[in-house]
């Protein structure tokens, strides 16, 4: 409350940041969206998040899907009095969610893992919910949040299933035909990429649809940039949610043995992706109003500071513009229909001959490898460089280490004097008052 109250007293005010005078607000929120990118794994902060999913399903499922990712959006969603008041931040904000929702979706196209496929997705739709923030419609962003926790919660608890039903085996190319092994896994998995996909009346139809219309409707400078690559994303996100589907449940088995084995998981894990599957298609249209209609304002109150007129402009764009997401989507089935039901041997042959976009793709826009050599390389060779040099030659070398050797330098040859002998011992006695009566004849002869 004390940050909103002062905030509109900023307006205008610069601030010297690393010799540039900049808008204290667009700095402002800069900087915490930069936060939110890392947090919701956004383009260029995103590299962490499929790898992550090494972790437990039921963990994935939770987290990445639900929570944890989200709180980035939320935050931004919270602190929409800020970013109101710093056009130029939500012009960043919307330009990077669109961004990270093309490249995640094209990254997803053909990977083979299952949980990185779902994993990509929830990167892509985190770029959605950017979409909504930037436009100034943060509830239609929380509504996509919302609704994408049922689906997304699903899809890698249902993988999971499929997982524990194939004894571990994670790579799609080597499944197949699961359909009738595991109808109920089957059956939910295709709810959830309905609702994924935006397929009509399902949950993520009303909150995708939804932002994909804010971006249309937005002033934002990126608007276009930022509708155009969520609708596009919206076919390839219907691709490979189908491919997925097609190449694990449907077709022939690629392992048969495994196959054989599969059965359906215990009611245990089967509870929770039923009531998941429930939530795909009723968290949708019941709660339309509260997050997109008239009912946003009595709903979320103070808590959030929309965009003026925004949801009205919403419901007044054209229908072709409205009708784009589904085209789309149906598109995006309709393609992996015949590439991995009708004419498998089309994505073999496509991946044949553009070898080089599929290598980009499947090596994920080569980020790890960059990263590889523009930060971990260097920060590998500092580290070598301070452990080597200036922790064991430079501070060990002249502090302890050094110390303790000059001791161990002096107590050696001391050690070489005590010999035990008793002639030698005598010697020395002899030797020491021969110097005494030297010293006392001529010191004292001096004096």
């Amino acid at each position: 409350d004390t940050i909103f109250a002062a905030a509109p007293g900023l307006t205008g005010k610069t601030i010297h940041f690393l010799a540039w005078d900049v808008n204290a607000l667009t700095l402002i929120c800069l900087l915490l969206f930069m936060g939110a990118m890392g947090k919701s794994a956004q383009f260029l902060l995103h590299t962490w998040l499929p790898d992550a999913m090494e972790g437990p399903t039921p963990v994935s499922a939770l987290i990445h899907a639900a929570t944890m990712v989200t709180a980035g959006v939320f935050m931004v969603a919270r602190l929409s009095p800020l970013f109101e008041l710093a056009p130029a931040a939500q012009a960043f904000v919307m330009f990077i969610g669109a961004t990270t929702a093309i490249f995640a979706a094209t990254v997803g196209l053909v990977q083979n893992d299952i949980k990185r496929i779902v994993a990509y997705s929830t990167c892509s739709q985190l770029g959605y919910m950017f979409v909504a923030m930037g436009a100034g419609a943060y509830s239609v962003g929380m509504f996509h949040l919302f609704t994408h926790a049922f689906f997304k919660a699903l899809l890698f608890l249902g993988s999971g299933s499929v997982i524990y039903a194939m004894h571990h085996e994670q790579d799609i190319r080597n499944m197949g035909g699961l359909k009738d092994r595991i109808p109920y896994t089957y059956f939910v998995m295709v709810i959830g990429t309905l609702a994924l996909t935006g397929f009509p009346l399902t949950a993520g139809y009303f909150s995708k649809d939804a932002i994909i219309e804010s971006a249309y409707a937005s002033h934002n400078p990126f608007a276009y940039y930022g509708f155009m690559m969520t609708v596009i994303a919206a076919g390839l996100t219907s691709f490979y949610s189908w491919r997925l589907i097609f190449k694990t449940f449907h077709g022939e088995p690629h392992d048969k043995a495994h196959h054989q084995a599969a059965h359906e998981s215990p009611i245990w894990m089967l509870i929770p992706i039923g009531i998941l599957a429930a939530g795909s298609i009723l968290a949708g249209y019941p709660f339309k109003e509260l997050f997109t209609g008239h009912g946003i304002e009595e709903f979320f109150r103070d808590s959030l500071k929309m965009h003026p007129h925004i949801i009205e402009e919403m419901h007044h764009i054209p229908e072709t513009v409205a009708y784009l997401p589904t085209v789309m989507m149906i598109l995006g089935f309709a393609v992996a229909w015949l590439f991995y039901i009708r004419r498998p041997h089309i994505p073999v042959q496509l991946a044949r001959e553009h070898q080089m976009l599929y290598q980009f793709l499947l090596n994920k826009w080569y980020f790890d490898e960059l990263y590889e050599v523009i930060f971990v390389r260097p920060a590998k060779w500092l580290g070598r460089f301070l452990w080597k040099k200036g922790d064991g030659y430079l501070i060990d070398g002249f502090g302890p280490d050094g110390v303790s050797s000059g001791v161990l330098d002096v107590t050696r040859n001391v050690v070489r004097l005590q010999s035990g002998y008793l002639y030698h011992y005598a010697f020395a006695m002899l030797i020491g008052v021969a110097g005494l009566i030297t010293w006392f004849m001529f010191g004292a002869g001096g004096q």
